[in-house]
């Protein structure tokens, strides 16, 4: 909710340094909760910060598939599905 008292529809993306599979593209990468672990990342009475901390770390890079795509991909006004298969 905003100071005025409006609500406010948002998101964050939270990142973490590049795993092995992205490093030579970005020294960054999103955070990618594990299946198993995203109830506990979304439940708001979790109260055991270290247990959360722990899941912002790299993928492992061996549950990832890297591909190239279209340069479209880099458009706001592009948003097909062909922007995102592999080229």
């Amino acid at each position: 909710t905003s100071p005025e008292g409006k609500y406010i529809c948002t998101c964050t993306i939270i990142t973490t340094g590049a795993n092995e599979l992205i490093e030579p593209i970005h020294n960054r990468m999103p955070v990618i909760i594990p299946r198993d672990k995203q109830e506990l990342w979304l439940d708001p009475e979790t109260g055991d910060k270290t247990e959360l901390l722990s899941l912002l770390k790299p993928y492992p890079p061996e549950e990832l598939e890297l591909y190239n795509v279209s340069t479209k991909v880099n458009s706001p006004k592009y948003n097909l599905p062909d922007c995102i298969r592999p080229q």
